[in-house]
């Protein structure tokens, strides 16, 4: 009984002491874990992007591209039949006209168009691809024809939008037909000069790339100088195809 008696405080004293060490471990432990995590914070937020990337508006001429087929099927039907049932020089004349016709075709209704997202505007013309930040574009004008000016002065021309004298005359004569009928609805015309003003179609797209423009010019991805790209996938064939052409008509 003695015995048990002096040696009972003796775990009394280790396990006080056990107790001690473990709550001096737990209260360091959660500051040793938090460090690694706030210092992982920055990194995993820098490598996700600063905002989503966006498809690209693209915008063509409908007429254009309905030409442009009908061209070239007409093309092929015509070429064809010389290739086929032509004699003598004739399948050589008429595979030469084709590698000349069909890329310039090609480039001037099948080909153009333009590109826009909230970093750049991008210019497929017939034999040209010209690059541009936003930052680069100083002006789109709408006159005769649509364009873009860039910081050095340089004017591309928008193959793609296409200017219709008669879409902005039918859109003159619905803005004042509406303005005629707020007069005479409202009086004094309040309501007229309040609405939005009706444009034609491709007058509209121009007015909608300036406002992009004049919004992202700021912004980071949209910094950067203009590119300007030969295509020389329609170049080579017409170039390669007149070469062809005007030696079989040499050789007479």
């Amino acid at each position: 009984m003695s015995t048990s008696e002096q040696s009972s405080p003796e775990p009394e004293h280790t396990s006080a002491g056990r107790k001690r060490a473990e709550a001096a471990a737990a209260s360091e432990t959660p500051k040793v874990e938090q460090v690694p995590v706030a210092a992982a914070a920055p990194a995993s937020n820098a490598s996700k992007p600063g905002k989503p990337v966006y498809k690209d508006r693209v915008y063509r001429s409908p007429a254009g591209l309905v030409g442009g087929v009908l061209l070239l099927g007409l093309f092929a039907w015509l070429g064809g039949d010389a290739v086929v049932s032509g004699e003598g020089r004739t399948p050589w004349l008429a595979l030469a006209s084709m590698l000349v016709a069909v890329p310039l075709v090609v480039a001037f209704s099948v080909r153009p168009a333009v590109f826009a997202n909230d970093d750049r505007l991008r210019v497929r013309n017939p034999f040209r691809v010209i690059d541009l930040p936003w930052a680069s574009v100083v002006s789109l004008r709408s006159g005769y024809t649509n364009e873009v000016v860039d910081q050095g002065g340089a004017k591309y021309q928008l193959w793609a939008i296409p200017v219709s004298l008669r879409g902005r005359k039918k859109a003159a004569r619905h803005q004042a037909r509406e303005a005629h009928r707020a007069a005479k609805g409202d009086g004094g015309g309040r309501t007229a000069s309040v609405a939005r003003p009706v444009r034609a179609e491709t007058d509209q797209i121009v007015a909608d790339l300036r406002e992009l423009c004049e919004a992202r010019a700021k912004a980071v991805g949209s910094q950067g100088e203009p590119s300007v790209r030969w295509a020389w996938e329609i170049v080579a064939p017409a170039v390669a195809g007149t070469v062809l052409l005007v030696v079989l008509i040499a050789l007479g």
